[in-house]
C-alpha cells in the first residue's frame, strides 16, 4: 500500500468529522432559540395567568385583572404545566451551551415542583392569618398610582374583587368538603380583620386610600372624577363583596376548620408535608434527619448565648436572662416614630461597609416603610418587597411597627442585615440585575436559597461593624436560634404530631422573642407548613462551602469573589449550588491569578471592587 493509499481514509474521517460538526451547529443553535422561546412563552404565560405577580414585578398590562382561581383556571394551567414540560423534554439538552443546560434542569425543576403538589390540592391552604383575602388592599403597595391610567386600572379591579372573592369562597368550600382546611385558631385570626374591612365606610377602607393622595399632576376635574369612581366601585362592589365573604367564612368555614394545628391530619397531609419539605430545601432530607439538625443547631447556639449572657454581667439563669430582655423597658422604643427611626439609621450604616464584602453590588435602591395595619398584627416583625424586575420602582424593606414596646432595640442589625442588606435586597436586586439570565431565573425564588442567603448575611454583621454590643450580638444569637427553632417546631407540628402549644414553649424556652412575635411565628409555620425549614438548612450550606472553599484556598481565598460566585446565578437549588462553588474553587486552584469571577451574566451592576 502506498503512503497515498494510506492516507485516504485518513483524509476522508477528517472530512467527515468537519462536515458533522458543521451540521451539528443548526442543531445547536436551533435547540438554543427553541429552548428560550419556550422560556419566553411560559414567563409571559404566568404573568398573564397572575396578574397580580406581574404587577409587583413591575408590568402592568395587567393591572386591572385578578387572577382566576377557578376550578376550571386551576385544571388548565395544570394540564399546560404538563405540556411544557413535556415541550422542554423534546429539547435535546445535550445540544446546548453548558448555561442553558442548568437553565433547562432549573426549567424542569419549576414545572415538576408545581405537577408534584397539584394533587395536594395547595390552592385551597392560602388563606392564612397573614395574607390572603383579607390582605388584597395591600396590592396597592406596588402599583403606581402616578397617571389617571393606573387609577382607572385599580378602579376596574375593585369593580371585579366580587367575582374574585366569589371564587375564593369556591376554593374553601372544595377545601371543606374535602377536609383540607386551615386550622380554628389560624383562621379565628382573620376574623376581626375581615370584620373591620366590611365595615366600612368607603373612605375608610384600605382600597380606597390611593385616591386620598392623588398626585396634582392629575387635573383638579379628573381627581374629582376618580375619587367619585372609586368611593362608588368599595360602596357597591368591595364592601359588599367583603360582608358576603366574611358571612361565609364565620359561618361555614371556621365551624369546618380542624382543632388539629399539623397538616398531617389532613388527606395525605404527611406525602404533602415531605413534597414540601423536599421543595422548600431543595434537598432530600427527611423530617426526622430534619428535626435532628435542628435539636443539635439549637444545642450549639445555646452554648453561645449563655457566653454572651456571662459577658453582660447577668447572674441568674438563662430563662430569667430571656425574662429581663422581653421585659426591661431599656430594650424598646415607646413610640412607632422612634422604632421606624432606628430600623432607617441601621440600613444607612451598613451600605457603605458592603464593599469590604462584594465585588458587585446591585444599582436597584431599596427604601425603608412600615408594615400596613391591615396586617401588622398578624404578621411578622418584617419582611422584604422585592423590586419591580424592569427597576422602575425600588425594593421595600417592610417593618412591624405595631405594639413598639414588644419590639426590641436589640433585633434591629440582625433584622436589617437579613432583610435589606447585605441580605434579601442585595440578592435578590443582584438577581434581577443579571440581564444574561432568561427572566424566570432572574426572579427564581428557590426558599433555601433566597433565605438561606438572608439568614447567612446575619453572621456577616461583624465583619461590617455590628454587633458591638453584647445585647445585639445575643440578638443576632436569637436570630439564628430561631431559625433552628424552626427546624425543631416545625417537623414536631407537621410530621411529630406536636400541639400548638408544645411548639410555642419549646420557641420560649430557647429564644428571647417577645411572646408576641412567638406565636405570631408558630402560627406562621402552622399554616405554612415545610417554608420555614429553608432558612437553617440554606445557611448551612453556604456556610459549608464557605468553610470548603477558606481551606482549599488558603491565602488566596477573597471574601468578595466567593460572594459574587455565589450570587451570579440568582437562587439556586442547594445542590447547584454545590457544583458550581465546587467547580469555581478548582478553577482557582490550578490558576496562578486572583480567583475573581471569571464573567458576569449582567452588563449593568456595578463593580465594588478593583479588579
Amino acid at each position: 500500500m502506498t503512503l497515498r493509499q494510506r492516507f485516504v481514509p485518513l483524509a476522508f474521517i477528517a472530512c467527515f468529522f468537519a462536515a458533522s460538526a458543521q451540521a451539528a451547529e443548526p442543531d445547536r443553535a436551533a435547540a438554543a432559540r427553541a429552548l428560550h422561546a419556550l422560556f419566553d412563552e411560559a414567563w409571559e404565560r404566568d404573568l398573564r395567568e397572575d396578574p397580580t405577580l406581574a404587577s409587583a414585578l413591575g408590568d402592568h398590562r395587567y393591572d386591572h385583572l385578578w387572577p382566576d382561581v377557578s376550578r376550571e383556571a386551576i385544571e388548565r394551567r395544570h394540564r399546560e404545566d404538563g405540556e411544557i414540560l413535556a415541550r422542554l423534554q423534546r429539547i435535546d439538552r445535550s445540544l446546548l451551551s453548558s448555561e442553558d443546560q442548568l437553565s433547562y434542569d432549573l426549567f424542569a425543576q419549576r414545572y415538576r415542583n408545581r405537577i408534584a403538589l397539584h394533587p395536594f390540592r395547595p390552592e385551597v391552604y392560602e388563606q392564612r392569618a397573614r395574607d390572603g383575602v383579607h390582605t388584597l388592599a395591600e396590592l396597592a403597595e406596588v402599583l403606581p398610582f402616578a397617571t389617571v391610567r393606573d387609577f382607572e386600572n385599580w378602579i376596574a379591579r375593585l369593580r371585579s374583587l366580587d367575582r374574585f372573592l366569589e371564587q375564593q369562597i369556591a376554593l374553601l368550600e372544595t377545601g371543606i368538603r374535602e377536609k383540607r382546611t386551615q386550622p380554628r385558631v389560624i383562621m379565628e385570626r382573620v376574623v376581626p380583620v375581615l370584620d373591620e374591612i366590611a365595615a366600612g365606610p368607603a373612605e375608610k377602607s384600605p382600597f380606597y386610600a390611593p385616591f386620598t393622595r392623588m398626585p396634582e399632576s392629575i387635573p383638579e376635574a379628573e381627581r374629582t372624577r376618580l375619587a367619585a369612581e372609586g368611593k362608588a366601585a368599595v360602596e357597591q362592589v368591595v364592601l359588599p363583596a367583603y360582608r358576603r365573604f366574611t358571612k361565609f367564612f364565620r359561618e361555614k368555614l371556621l365551624p369546618a376548620t380542624r382543632e388539629s394545628v399539623g397538616i398531617w391530619d389532613t388527606p395525605d397531609g404527611e406525602a404533602y408535608y415531605r413534597e414540601l419539605v423536599s421543595i422548600y430545601t431543595t434537598t432530600r432530607l427527611t423530617p426526622d434527619e430534619i428535626h435532628e439538625i435542628g435539636l443539635k443547631e439549637v444545642a450549639r447556639i445555646r452554648a453561645e448565648m449563655d457566653a454572651v449572657m456571662r459577658e453582660t454581667g447577668f447572674t441568674g439563669t438563662f430563662a430569667e436572662f430571656l425574662e429581663f430582655l422581653r421585659t426591661d423597658p431599656r430594650f424598646y422604643f415607646e413610640t412607632p416614630e422612634e422604632l421606624f427611626r432606628e430600623y432607617v439609621v441601621t440600613a444607612k450604616r451598613i451600605e457603605p461597609e458592603l464593599v469590604k464584602l462584594f465585588g458587585r453590588l446591585p444599582r436597584t435602591p431599596y427604601g425603608v416603610r412600615p408594615i400596613p395595619m391591615t396586617s401588622a398584627p398578624n404578621t411578622t416583625t418584617a419582611y422584604y418587597m422585592p423590586p419591580a424586575a424592569d427597576g422602575t420602582r425600588a425594593g421595600f424593606y417592610y417593618v412591624n411597627l405595631y405594639r413598639p414596646e414588644v419590639r426590641p432595640k436589640y433585633e434591629i442589625e440582625v433584622l436589617t442585615v437579613h432583610e435589606a442588606v447585605p441580605g434579601h435586597h442585595l440578592q435578590i436586586a443582584l438577581a434581577q440585575e443579571q440581564k444574561g439570565l432568561p427572566l424566570f431565573r432572574r426572579n427564581a425564588r428557590f426558599t433555601a436559597f433566597v433565605e438561606g442567603w438572608g439568614l447567612y448575611a446575619e453572621s456577616l454583621g461583624p465583619e461590617l461593624g455590628l454587633y458591638r454590643d453584647p445585647y445585639s450580638k445575643f440578638g443576632q444569637l436569637t436570630y439564628d436560634m430561631w431559625r433552628a427553632v424552626r427546624l425543631v417546631v416545625d417537623t414536631g407540628m407537621h410530621h411529630k404530631r406536636w400541639t400548638r402549644e408544645q411548639a410555642i414553649e419549646y420557641f420560649k424556652a430557647n429564644a428571647a422573642k417577645t411572646e408576641a412575635d412567638i406565636v405570631n411565628e408558630i402560627d406562621r409555620y402552622i399554616a405554612w407548613p415545610g417554608q420555614a425549614l429553608a432558612y437553617k438548612i440554606g445557611q448551612l450550606e453556604i456556610l459549608k462551602l464557605r468553610r470548603e472553599a477558606q481551606q482549599a484556598l488558603g491565602s488566596r481565598f477573597d471574601i468578595r469573589d466567593f460572594h459574587d460566585v455565589v450570587l451570579a446565578n440568582g437562587a439556586l437549588p442547594l445542590d447547584v449550588l454545590e457544583r458550581i462553588v465546587r467547580e469555581w474553587v478548582e478553577r482557582c486552584r490550578s490558576s496562578e491569578e486572583r480567583c475573581a469571577l471569571e464573567s458576569a451574566h449582567d452588563d449593568g451592576a456595578s463593580s465594588a471592587a478593583s479588579p
